[in-house]
């Protein structure tokens, strides 16, 4: 215990000693001593000894624009984080509080477009905005804060874990030890800055697409870009969003407008192009669009991207823009995640898949910042391998340029495809009708024209278009085109020249479902006549197959690889028969506002299919399901050989359930699986029924289950010629009936249609009874009479078997 003299004397003694001096607080020179300097739009530190980046923020709450990016991805079509991906554009801001630095996120979906900062106030405190980030502040000086950003780069920031979850590939997180700042990469210019940091993403490693790409699947390593952009000036004019247009659109909910007009308000998506001269009919402009093509591409794969793309600039020219639109090779050394560049990126996967272009927009007013186009690698080699297939061109005797035209039909495939993708970064959207005026647009989904020389042989030459269309004509002038005080005058007219020269707008959301309803609205299709296309390509299938041999194959392949050249012939006919479905209870409709109804420059209201051409449709559809379309001939049953040793099927070949041979049966069932998938559409039988209640004329959901079952339990025996014939109709059989108890199970069907095809099951059931057959096919019949009276009586009891898998025929 310490006496009372004992704690008198410590006091004495401290006091005793002098006081020491507090030290000064570090200046924002102090901690920045060494570090490299990169001054711009926002200054920035490289640490590179410590793997950090410092930032130095002068503007407090004021916006700009924050986007991801990955410039080293993943490989995995079907997860979907590409190389050179650019994320969503965030509008941020940093604020102060306390000793700290918030980055927030607006709510830029809600707002009050108003000069009473009390209404603004009133939005904005109604609707949530988000902490993205906070850090401390590490030195104030001159109203400048310093913070190191490097805690923000290290999290995941694009999203990379989410996805990963969202196609069931496992529960992945960020590990902090195996991820660091990428200082040297940083860089700040007047406008934007670069920030890059390596992501290591631990987790399960244990689903199949993770496993297929990944060194190792439980450490998926990638980069991850992130661009912070000043707003761009108040110079630019949006231009309002007209659903005419064939354009995207930005838009929010503006709680200013006057009470009369809707909240939702929609602009146009577009690069901010500027004429020299905007009195000119023609003129120069201030600042060109330029898109780079990736260095990576290798030819002649580059020189078909930069042709493609640079169809582009005659329509810009055509809109009064001299100049305006180049294409170039991106420079050595550029950084291509960059956000003052366009790049058109050449992207390599383990699977072919999808190509897709991202225009990144100010959110605000549509204008474009950035355009991010991501082309597929292998799309390209699945076009090769579908000429190849049709020609034949490796056979003793085959002619020397058949292989040769294999590839140029590869390579003008890909010109249109460079044209296409960019496309959408200038702000285009898909027009999947352009396709009925032959090379109408660039931004339908192009199927190869095939046809019959006079020889009888396939012929190629003319399979793609050169060149953008009418329809990208009238876009762009539509988009980008300046008209002075009276541009909605001047909009409307060429809404109207459109329209009297038989253009038709069918945009995604009216032609990607299975129940589409507009006959115009297609992809993958070609021609003006939906019917004639689909009897063309039947005799174009029928010669392929005929001529189906190892010629389909390069000599140096192993031999069972021919399988994979069979499905995109056997299946030729994939994309035309969604064609003649759309025409079964389907009708014709246009994109328009009250206003350009009112005015005569478009139709109202929905106008239906003759009940003629929907019958034609309905009865070649029928015929796809019996054993004359779908038996595979002798030729090809007898080259088929199974894989070898260190081989093994994938994706694009066929199921088969009899070990490692050709299943003649699963591929049946898929060609049959294609067209009853389209008939039994739920939507699509609805449809029949109300059109067949409003108009008896027409044909009606159980007309068109009669037919079916016509040409198929019901038919007569198959002729003897056809090899396995009646083995291959009853396989198309049960196709048909699974696909019809799958449809009333599944609850989409309004109570009236289901109770007429209920009963329809139950009249087949019936005569299924009373016509046994003989033979296998008496067995098929006697159980189906028995699967349909047990799922009748009890659909909890039955287990109804699913679709069967068809090969994945999109994108070619």
């Amino acid at each position: 215990m310490t006496s009372p003299h004992s704690a008198v004397l410590s006091i004495l003694l401290l006091c005793a000693v002098p006081a020491i001096a507090a030290e000064a607080p570090k200046t924002l020179a102090d901690h920045t001593r060494g570090l490299q300097s990169q001054p711009g739009f926002i200054d920035v530190w490289r640490d590179a000894a410590k793997g950090r980046v410092l930032l130095s923020v002068a503007a407090l709450d004021q916006p700009f624009l924050l986007l991801s990016s990955l410039p080293y991805a993943l490989g995995s079509n079907d997860i979907g984080l590409d190389r050179g991906q650019a994320g969503d554009v965030k509008m941020v801001r940093f604020q102060r509080h306390g000793d700290r630095l918030f980055l927030v996120q607006d709510n830029t979906r809600y707002v009050a477009n108003s000069r009473d900062a009390d209404e603004r106030a009133a939005v904005a405190e109604s609707f949530a905005s988000a902490v993205l980030w906070a850090g401390d502040i590490i030195a104030s000086e001159g109203g400048k804060h310093l913070v190191d950003f490097s805690s923000f780069l290290l999290a995941d920031q694009h999203g990379v874990a989410a996805r990963l979850a969202q196609t069931r590939q496992g529960a992945y997180s960020v590990d902090a030890r195996r991820s660091a700042v990428l200082a040297d990469q940083a860089k700040s210019f007047p406008d934007n800055i670069e920030l890059e940091s390596l992501l290591t993403f631990q987790g399960p490693g244990q689903a199949d697409f993770v496993k297929q790409v990944a060194a190792d699947p439980a450490s998926l390593s990638m980069r991850q870009h992130i661009s912070m952009v000043r707003l761009p000036d108040n110079g630019y004019k949006p231009r309002a969003y007209h659903p005419a247009s064939g354009g995207f659109d930005v838009g929010y909910h503006d709680f200013a407008t006057p009470l009369a007009k809707s909240l939702d308000v929609r602009w146009q998506v577009r690069h901010r192009l500027e004429k020299t001269d905007p009195n000119a009919t023609a003129s120069a402009v201030k600042k060109p669009i330029v898109f780079y093509v990736d260095r990576g591409a290798p030819e002649p794969v580059r020189s078909a991207l930069l042709d493609g793309a640079r169809w582009w600039a005659a329509a810009f020219e055509k809109a009064g823009f001299k100049d305006a639109y180049r294409v170039e090779l991106l420079p050595e050394g550029v950084d291509a995640m960059d956000v003052r560049y366009n790049v058109i990126s050449w992207v390599h996967r383990a699977t072919r898949g999808w190509s897709y272009g991202n225009a990144l927009t100010d959110p605000r007013t549509g204008q474009i910042i950035r355009g991010a186009v991501t082309l597929g690698s292998q799309r390209v080699r699945q076009d090769i391998l579908i000429a190849e297939s049709l020609l034949a061109p490796y056979g003793v005797n085959a002619a020397a340029d058949k292989q040769k035209l294999a590839e140029q039909m590869a390579l003008a495939r890909l010109r249109q495809l460079s044209a296409h993708e960019v496309g959408h970064t200038l702000g285009f959207a898909h027009n999947f009708a352009a396709s009925r005026h032959g090379n109408g647009s660039v931004m339908d989904y192009p199927h190869p024209v095939l046809k019959l020389d006079a020889q009888g042989g396939i012929d190629l030459r003319d399979a793609y278009g050169v060149g953008v269309g009418p329809w990208d004509e009238y876009i762009v002038k539509h988009v980008y085109g300046q008209f002075g005080d009276d541009e909605e005058a001047a909009l409307a007219q060429l809404r109207r020249e459109a329209r009297a020269a038989g253009m038709e707008y069918v945009g995604d959301t009216d032609a990607r479902s299975p129940g589409s309803v507009h006959p115009q609205g297609l992809l993958w299709d070609f021609g003006p006549d939906s019917l004639k296309t689909w009897d063309a390509l039947t005799a174009v299938r029928r010669r392929a197959l005929d001529n189906f041999s190892l010629a389909v194959l390069p000599n140096e392949r192993q031999a069972g690889e021919i399988e994979a050249r069979l499905v995109p012939v056997y299946l030729l006919q994939r994309y035309q028969s969604e064609a003649l479905a759309r025409l079964l209870g389907g009708a014709e409709f246009e994109y328009a506002t009250s206003g350009d109804v009112k005015a005569g420059l478009a139709k109202s209201g929905m106008r239906a299919i003759p009940a003629a051409t929907q019958r034609q449709a309905l009865d070649r559809l029928a015929d796809t399901l019996r054993a004359e379309y779908l038996a595979l001939p002798a030729n090809v049953l007898d080259v088929l050989t199974p894989p070898a040793q260190g081989y093994e099927r994938g994706r694009e070949y066929f199921e088969t359930r009899m070990n490692s041979v050709f299943d003649a049966f699963s591929a049946v069932e898929a060609g049959a699986a294609q067209s009853a998938g389209l008939l039994l559409d739920a939507a699509r039988l609805n449809r029949l029924a109300w059109q067949h209640a409003r108009d008896a004329r027409q044909p009606g959901a159980g007309e068109a289950l009669d037919l079916l079952l016509r040409r198929t339990w019901k038919r007569d025996p198959v002729p003897a010629a056809i090899a396995g014939g009646e083995a291959v109709q009853i396989a198309a059989n049960w196709v048909l009936l699974d696909g019809l108890l799958n449809a009333l199970n599944a609850g989409q069907l309004h109570a009236g249609v289901d109770a007429e095809l209920r009963g329809k099951a139950r009249e087949l059931a019936q005569w299924l009874a009373k016509n046994p057959g003989t033979g296998v096919t008496a067995d098929s019949r006697r159980q189906a009479a028995e699967l349909i009276r047990a799922y009748l009586a009890d659909p909890t009891r039955v287990k109804l078997r699913p679709a069967p898998t068809i090969p994945p025929g999109a994108p070619i």
